[in-house]
This record gives structure tokens, C-alpha cells and sequence, in this order.
């Protein structure tokens, strides 16, 4: 078994690629059911415990606290074999800001499950902002269930960011759900690269029940090879001047298989709701254009895959 110092030490260097932050910032390292390292910041709880497969506990914002520089999470295992269970509640009080970024890392993945269940309440006139970046091995080994259940209240502001571009998926079942009081603001954004005998699957709804209440939910898949896909997107909207917009766009190649399904429900007449959803093979005017200037075809699909799903 390898001690603590190292476990830290590979796990910091297999997302240094993506990650740069100090000892000093507000931040939490978790391998398998272990917490290596943990450091918060004035205004900042978490009170967390170790289980039998991973970590449970709150992490709480406290009223007024607004942190500047991003919270680092990174969650990780190094063995090839086992399953992190992860379940947080989080909590941000009123007029509270924070911006976590969330760094998954499984770089020798083979027969691994990674299943994180949390619920967020984001207080009144709070904002959270949540950017999650998963890098797996290539092997396909590895099973992601993440389930989230959001509550925002007046005037809050919710965005959640899910990327998942290096090293395969595996299977990956996706469950977001949030209700929407008065003039809150939701985002849901998911950009997911799919290979070999991959499935993703996701499914991300939101309830826009307040008064101007927002939302848009937003998703970009690009499949090769065997991989599947499945998104189902739904808004409803009952708050009277609600809006929203459901966006779904994938990307097929070989034998993939894509199907999208947007729904959207509008139960007030002073509500309204868009969606659009498109599925196809890589642009072949991109294509053509990319080759014409010495570019091998597979070169060439992987730029206009990596452009689809870049970060804005």
C-alpha cells in the first residue's frame, strides 16, 4: 500500500496538466475513500467524513461570504480496480459566491465505479458556479453516476459545466434535476466525448417555477466508433414570465449512435420556452477545407470534434 505523501503526490500530478493552485487556496483531495489534503478560507465549512468507499458530509457557505478565487475539489482514484462513493450536501446561504472547480481524475481505470450524489441549495441572491472536468485512462473501464437535486431561491444563480474530452468514458449515466424560484437563473452544460463501445447517457430536467425565473440546458456530444449516446433535456415552465431554452447538438462518426430527446412544457401563457436539438456527421464543407491544407481525415475530425466541444 502506498503511503499518503504518495498517493497526494500522483494524484496532484495527474491533473497538474488542468489544475494550478496554491496549498493556500481553499481546496479538497480525495483518493478512493481517503482525504489527503483539505484547507478552507473565512466563511467556508466543510465537515466531512470517511466512509467504507469514499467520502459524506456537508460543505456550507456562510451568509454574505463571497470567496474570489475559485475552490479546488479533486476527486480521484489511483488503483485500477474499486469504487469512490461521494455524497454531499452543499449549501450556499444568502448573498454567498463561490466558483468550485472539480477535477476527476481515474488515470488507470479498469474495473472502477465513481458515483457522487449531492443535493445544493443555493440561498437567496446566492451564486454557484460548478466546472467539472473528468480525465480517465483509455481502457473504457470505469462506470460514472453522478445525481444532483438543486434547489435555487430568489434570485440565486446556479451553472454547472460537465467535460469529459480525455481518455474514454466508459458508461456514464448523467441525472440532474432543479427547481427554480423567482427570478433565479439556471445553467446546465455538458460536453462529452464518446469512443469505441462508450455510452453516455444523460438526463437533466428543470423546473422553472418562480416568477422571471431562467434556464438553459446545453449539450455537446461527439461520437466515434461503437459509442451511444441517449440526452433527454426537459424544462417546464409555470412562473409567469419564465424563460428557457433546451440545445442539443452531437456529432457522428462510424457506427456511432446518438438520440436526443427535448422536451419542453409550458403550463403559463406569459411563459415561453425554446429547444433545439441536431444530429449529424462532421461538417464536410470543414472537412474538405481542413484536408485541402494537408490535414489527414482522422486529424481533421478530431479538430472540428475538440472546436465543437472546446470551453467558451
Amino acid at each position: 500500500m502506498k503511503g499518503k505523501e504518495k498517493l497526494l503526490e500522483e494524484l496532484l500530478s495527474s491533473i497538474k496538466s488542468h489544475s494550478h493552485y496554491s496549498q493556500d487556496d481553499a481546496h479538497l483531495e480525495v483518493d478512493g475513500n481517503k482525504i489527503l489534503a483539505s484547507a478552507t478560507v473565512p466563511g467556508l465549512i466543510m465537515d466531512l467524513d470517511e466512509t467504507e468507499n469514499g467520502i459524506e458530509g456537508e460543505i456550507r457557505l456562510k451568509a454574505g461570504t463571497v470567496i474570489e478565487k475559485p475552490v479546488h475539489l479533486c476527486f480521484g482514484m489511483i488503483p485500477e480496480n474499486g469504487v469512490q462513493k461521494i455524497n454531499l450536501n452543499v449549501v450556499l446561504e444568502e448573498d454567498s459566491k463561490v466558483n468550485f472547480l472539480t477535477h476527476c481524475t481515474f488515470p488507470n481505470a479498469i474495473e472502477l465505479e465513481h458515483i457522487m450524489n449531492s443535493e445544493v441549495h443555493v440561498g437567496r441572491n446566492a451564486s454557484y458556479t460548478y466546472f467539472e472536468k473528468h480525465t480517465h485512462s483509455n481502457s473504457g473501464g470505469i462506470k460514472v453516476i453522478p445525481k444532483t437535486r438543486i434547489l435555487l431561491e430568489e434570485h440565486a444563480h446556479f451553472k454547472t459545466e460537465f467535460e469529459l474530452i480525455k481518455g474514454r468514458v466508459g458508461f456514464m449515466d448523467v441525472d440532474y434535476r432543479a427547481e427554480c424560484h423567482d427570478n433565479s437563473i439556471l445553467d446546465m452544460i455538458a460536453r462529452i466525448s464518446g469512443r469505441k463501445d462508450d455510452i453516455i447517457k444523460i438526463h437533466e430536467s428543470g423546473w422553472l417555477r418562480g416568477r422571471h425565473s431562467r434556464g438553459v440546458l446545453a449539450s455537446s456530444i461527439a461520437l466515434r466508433d461503437d459509442a451511444k449516446a441517449e440526452v433527454f433535456s426537459e424544462l417546464i415552465a409555470d412562473g409567469d414570465f419564465a424563460q428557457g431554452h433546451v440545445d442539443c447538438k452531437e456529432i457522428i462518426q462510424d457506427r456511432g449512435v446518438a438520440r436526443a430527446v427535448p422536451i419542453v412544457q409550458v403550463n403559463n401563457p406569459k411563459a415561453h420556452v425554446t429547444h433545439e436539438a441536431a444530429i449529424g456527421s462532421v461538417d464536410s464543407k470543414q472537412l474538405d477545407t481542413l484536408m485541402s491544407r494537408g490535414v489527414s481525415e482522422d486529424d481533421a475530425v478530431d479538430m472540428i470534434i475538440k472546436g465543437m466541444l472546446r470551453r467558451t
